[in-house]
């Protein structure tokens, strides 16, 4: 079947909205996560009360309920007394998040991470990957936002980077086995 440049572009775009829609429907995170407090562990760190900064270096780990996420580097900016926005540089930034008890967990990494605490919303940046199973997304920019349970990738701004997304079909489980020995159909297929 040949396509057509304006029925490519249909058809990659419904694609992409179906890949979307697939991941975040399993992107919400454990309610609990957002009213946990953040732990902080690292090498060093400082703390500027009158600009409102922590900076924390070397082997840096950040814990929120479920949600963990290393790096090299980690500056927190502070607002009104609470933090306002976590900014983490690393080689790369890791993170990983129970979605829901008994789902696979959400990991991703990029070597630029911001993370804004009051709206649930992770941003990677640069090289950025999330998967979940063998489901991914990569883009130079994906917005993890676990309160809304979307996940945005890319930039239409530009064409030049692309958005690449990998999605598994998914298994279905057969209880009968059929006459042949035990195996059921599918496994003879597969």
């Amino acid at each position: 079947m040949i396509f057509n440049n304006r029925t490519r572009t249909y058809v990659i775009a419904m694609s992409l909205l179906l890949c979307l829609s697939s991941i975040s429907s399993n992107a919400l995170a454990l309610k609990e996560d957002a009213d946990q407090p953040i732990y902080i562990e690292s090498n060093s760190a400082t703390y500027d009360d009158a600009k409102g900064v922590s900076i924390y270096l070397g082997d840096v780990e950040v814990n929120q309920g479920s949600m963990r996420m290393t790096s090299d580097e980690l500056i927190i900016y502070l607002k009104d007394g609470s933090i306002n926005k976590l900014v983490s540089k690393g080689t790369p930034v890791r993170f990983k998040q129970t979605p829901e008890s008994g789902k696979q967990d959400i990991r991703g990494k990029s070597l630029y991470a911001e993370y804004y605490p009051n709206k649930a919303l992770l941003i990677l940046k640069k090289k950025a990957i999330v998967w979940q199973g063998d489901d991914t997304y990569a883009s130079e920019i994906i917005e993890y936002d676990n309160k809304n349970s979307i996940v945005k990738a890319g930039e239409t701004s530009t064409d030049n980077k692309r958005v690449r997304v990998v999605l598994q079909p998914k298994k279905e489980k057969i209880a009968e086995d059929d006459k042949t020995g035990g195996e059921t159909s599918r496994e003879k297929i597969q």
